[in-house]
This record gives C-alpha cells, structure tokens and sequence, in this order.
C-alpha cells in the first residue's frame, strides 16, 4: 500500500539547503519514491505557511522507513535540520488500502 510523506518547514540557510535537494532525490529514486508536489511558495489556506511544503509517495510504509532509515540520508537529515525550522514530517497512508 502507497503511503506519503508530508513534509513542511521553514529555510533559514538556503546556502546550506542547496546541498540537500540533489542527493536526497537520488536516494528516493532508490527506494521507488515519486515526488508529487514541492513548493517553496505554497498558498497557506489556513494556519501559518512554511517556505517549503511537499508530498512525496513510496510504494509501502517499510520503502518510506527504510528511506529515512537509510545511513546515506542520515547526513543528508543533518543538512536539512541546520538549514530549517519548523519542520513537520508526517507519514499517512493511502486511502486505498
């Protein structure tokens, strides 16, 4: 079953950021992961909006953990947790189960 991750924060250093993108979309394609939207100026329709906001499919929950469990992403997280603020990462399931 397809899951998602949802994922939103702020960009403090867009410098540092910059090196995020590239691998970290390697390392997705490694484990059949499609990125569906991706928006540094996302309309916030209620609450407080984030620069960043995208919504990324794996084909199954154990693809999408082991992704984010992967030791090639875990400098890759570090990256992003300097370069950020305010982040939320949620995974949610298909509602096609």
């Amino acid at each position: 079953m397809a899951v998602y991750y949802i994922n939103s924060y702020d960009i403090t250093n867009m410098e540092e950021f910059e090196k995020y993108g590239p691998p970290v979309t390697a390392l997705l394609h490694k484990y059949g992961a499609v990125v569906l939207a991706a928006d540094l100026a996302g309309i916030a329709v209620e609450g407080a909006p984030k620069h960043m906001n995208a919504i990324i499919k794996f084909p199954s929950e154990e693809a999408a953990l082991n992704c984010y469990n992967d030791p090639v992403y875990q400098p890759l997280k570090a990256i992003r947790r300097r370069s950020t603020d305010n982040c939320t990462m949620v995974l949610v399931k298909d509602l096609n189960r």
